[in-house]
C-alpha cells in the first residue's frame, strides 16, 4: 500500500475529473443555469425590460424526493427497537440536519459523502460529518467497487490547501507549503481495514457505482420551458398590447398640445396622437394571444412531471376542484416507490457508516455477525391521512396481529416518544396497582 501522501496526485486528479459536471447540476439546482436561446444581441436590444425568467424544475423535482428521505432510527434484525447507542450518535453528530443535505446533494449531484473519524474528546462518539462531491472524492476497486481511498481538499481563511487522505489503515492530514504537501495536525491510525468514508449515491450502476443526478432527463424539458417563459415575457411586452401604425406622420409631428416632443413611453402606449392633416391614416394590428405560451409550459410540465414520477398536483395542472385523498395516494404510487429505491441505496450506506462507528467506539475492526443486520428505519414515504392510519393501526393491534410497540411505530411516533410513553405506560400501571391495594375493601368499616 503507498504512503498517502503518495496517493494525492491520484486522488486530486479523480476529484478535479467531475467538478465541471457537478457545477453544471449544481446551478441548476440553484435556478443559475445559463439561459442559452438568450443571444447577447437579443440582450443587448431587451436591456432590462425583460428578466430572464428561470422555471426551476430541478429544485422542485430534488424536493419532491429530499421531503419523504427522513432517517428515524437504527435498529437490529432480531429487535423490535431502534438501538440507542446508535442513535445517540446520530443525534449528537446533529446527523438529521446533515442528512437532508447529503440527500439533496445526492439527488442533485449524483452522489455527497459520509466521513467518519475518531473524536478528540474522551467518551464521546466518533465524528460524522456529510460533505459535498465538489470537495471530497472517493476512489474505488474495480474488482470489488469498494472504496479503496478517499481525499477531502479545501482551503482555510489564509487561503492555504489542506488534504485529508483516507485509506484502510489511516487517515492523515497535509498542507501544502511552498509547493509541497507537508503532514498536518490531524492523524488517525485506525488499522480497521476500511476506508472510513462512506457515499451516498444516487441511482448507482453495476459499471456506474457513483450514480447520476435526477436531473439528466429534466434539464432539456427545463431548458424548454424557461425559453418559452422568457419568450412569453417578451412577447408581452411587445406584442401583447395592440401595436399601432399611422402613414403620413413623421418624426416631428409626435408633440404635445404645447409643441413638446413626446417620450417614448407616449409613443409607444399611444397616449395622445393628433393631426390636422385628412391624409394621415392611423390603425392597429390585432394583439398577440399568449395562449400558446400558457399550453407549451403546461404540455412540459406534464412531461416533467411523468419522467420525474411526480403527481399532477405537483405541478398545478390538475384543475380547479380540489382532489380527493385517495386520488392523491394514488397519484403518488410511483413516486413512493422510486423513493423506496431510494430508501435501498441510502439506507446502506447509512448501516455502513454505523458498522464504521462501532469500530471506532470498540477500537476493533473486528465486527460481530449481529452487526451486519443492522437495518436504517425510514419514514413512511406515502401520504396517508391521519385518521386512515390510525384507524388501521388500532385495528391491527386489537384483533392481536401486532403488538403495542409496533402500533406506535405504525402511527409514527420516534424512538423517543416511544421510550417517553412506555415509561408514562409504566407509571399509569403502577399507580394503578397502588390504587387497588389502597382501596378499602367492604369489611373495613369506612
Amino acid at each position: 500500500m503507498p504512503d498517502a501522501v503518495d496517493l494525492i496526485p491520484i486522488l486530486e486528479k479523480g476529484l478535479a475529473a467531475d467538478v465541471e459536471k457537478l457545477t453544471k447540476y449544481d446551478n441548476y439546482l440553484e435556478g443559475e443555469q445559463p439561459l442559452k436561446y438568450m443571444s447577447d444581441a437579443m440582450r443587448e436590444e431587451i436591456g432590462d425590460t425583460v428578466a430572464d425568467l428561470v422555471l426551476n424544475w430541478a429544485r422542485l423535482v430534488a424536493d419532491a424526493y429530499e421531503s419523504r428521505l427522513d432517517v428515524e432510527g437504527f435498529r437490529y434484525a432480531d429487535s423490535d427497537n431502534e438501538d440507542e447507542t446508535l442513535w445517540a450518535g446520530w443525534q449528537y453528530n446533529d446527523m438529521d440536519e446533515q442528512s437532508q443535505q447529503g440527500h439533496l446533494d445526492s439527488i442533485a449531484l449524483s452522489r455527497s459523502y459520509v466521513l467518519i473519524s475518531a473524536n478528540k474528546e474522551a467518551d464521546k462518539p466518533p465524528r460524522n460529518t456529510v460533505e459535498s462531491p465538489f470537495q471530497v472524492w472517493a476512489r474505488r476497486d474495480p474488482a470489488t467497487r469498494k472504496v479503496s481511498s478517499a481525499i477531502k481538499k479545501w482551503k482555510d481563511a489564509d487561503d492555504v490547501e489542506h488534504v485529508m487522505v483516507f485509506t484502510p489503515a489511516e487517515t492523515a492530514e497535509f498542507v501544502k507549503k511552498d509547493g509541497k504537501w507537508v503532514t498536518g495536525e490531524f492523524s488517525d491510525k485506525h488499522n480497521f481495514g476500511v476506508v472510513p468514508v462512506v457515499p451516498l449515491v444516487n441511482r448507482p450502476r453495476i459499471l456506474r457505482p457513483d450514480g447520476t443526478t435526477e436531473f439528466i432527463d429534466i434539464i432539456p424539458l427545463a431548458d424548454a420551458a424557461n425559453k418559452m417563459a422568457t419568450d412569453m415575457m417578451v412577447s408581452g411586452e411587445y406584442h401583447a398590447m395592440p401595436r399601432r401604425w399611422a402613414f403620413g406622420l413623421k418624426q416631428s409631428d409626435f408633440v404635445d398640445k404645447n409643441g413638446n416632443p413626446l417620450s417614448t413611453w407616449s409613443k409607444l402606449k399611444s397616449r395622445l396622437w393628433a393631426n390636422e392633416d385628412p391624409n394621415i391614416k392611423v390603425g392597429q394590428f390585432d394583439e398577440a394571444d399568449l395562449v400558446v405560451f400558457h399550453n407549451t409550459i403546461k404540455l412540459l410540465a406534464q412531461l416533467t412531471s411523468q419522467i420525474a414520477a411526480l403527481p399532477p398536483h405537483y405541478m398545478g395542472f390538475v384543475g380547479d376542484n380540489p382532489t380527493s385523498a385517495d386520488a392523491i395516494r394514488s397519484s403518488e404510487t410511483q413516486l413512493v416507490k422510486r423513493v423506496e429505491r431510494k430508501h435501498t441505496f441510502l439506507g446502506g450506506a447509512w448501516e455502513e457508516v454505523q458498522r464504521i462507528n462501532l469500530m471506532y467506539l470498540r477500537k476493533s475492526p473486528d465486527l460481530e455477525d449481529r452487526d451486519y443486520q443492522i437495518e436504517t428505519v425510514w419514514r413512511d414515504p406515502a401520504t396517508p391521512t391521519v385518521a386512515q392510519k390510525a384507524d388501521a393501526a388500532v385495528k391491527k393491534y386489537e384483533s392481536g396481529i401486532v403488538p403495542l410497540e409496533q402500533t406506535w411505530i405504525d402511527l409514527g411516533y420516534s424512538a423517543t416518544q416511544r421510550a417517553q410513553m412506555r415509561k408514562m405506560l409504566e407509571e399509569t400501571s403502577a399507580s394503578a396497582a397502588i390504587a387497588r391495594f389502597a382501596r378499602p375493601g367492604p369489611g373495613d368499616g369506612s
